[in-house]
Parts: structure tokens; sequence; C-alpha cells
């Protein structure tokens, strides 16, 4: 690519994503949304547990309907994560449970970043 350079760098900082999967039913789509971006995904944050979240849609169209999302939150370390598990996790998602009962269904995964990379193109 004449003109163009590209700079590849390398983050080494080994950091763990706390990965929340959440099926919900078509007729809760706005409320949940809105509650996830100005109440829950806030409250998680401001545990002081994470450094940022992602809220995104899986993109599948599911056989049964409903919609899929995932909220990505990047924990400060292992140990900040098993402190959020212990102090906060049970009352905070208590509350959606609370709050939407059986029109949603979530799992949690843990991943843990191997590499990761970003590219500046100049």
């Amino acid at each position: 690519m004449a003109g163009n350079s590209c700079y590849l760098q390398k983050i080494t900082e080994i950091m763990i994503i706390y990965n929340v999967t959440t099926h919900i039913e078509d007729t809760i789509k706005e409320e949940w949304l809105h509650w996830m971006k100005t109440e829950h995904i806030p409250q998680v944050l401001a545990t002081g547990k994470f450094k940022e979240a992602k809220l995104t849609r899986v993109l599948v169209e599911e056989e049964k309907g409903g919609l899929t999302f995932s909220v990505q939150y990047r924990a400060l370390s292992k140990e900040a994560l098993n402190e959020y598990y212990e102090v906060f996790a049970t009352q905070l998602r208590n509350e959606g449970l609370k709050k939407f009962a059986d029109k949603m269904l979530s799992f949690r995964t843990e991943l843990e970043i191997i590499d990761e990379y970003t590219v500046d193109f100049n």
C-alpha cells in the first residue's frame, strides 16, 4: 500500500474478561437494554473491579425467537474478579432475575486474554 505505514503493537498486560451472555424474549428488548445501559452495567463498573465493559448483540438467528446479547467486562485482575463474585455478584444477579424473571436466561464465562494486538495505519 503506497504511502501508508502500519504500526502493530502487542499489548502484553494479562487480563481476564468476565463474559455474560443473556438470551431475552423479544417483548422485553427495549426495557432490558435500557436497564443494562443505565443501571446494571454502571453498577457493575462502580464495584471498582473492572476496567471497562462492552455490550454487544450476538448475531445469530434464534430458532425459538428472542435475542442474545453479551457483555464483556474487563476485570482488573483475577483477584478482582474473585472479589466481585464474593461481594457483589449475587445481589446484582438477583436484581436482574427479580426484574425480568423467566424472560431472560444468562450464562457466564471467564476468558483469559493470551495476546492482544492493535494496529495503527498512518
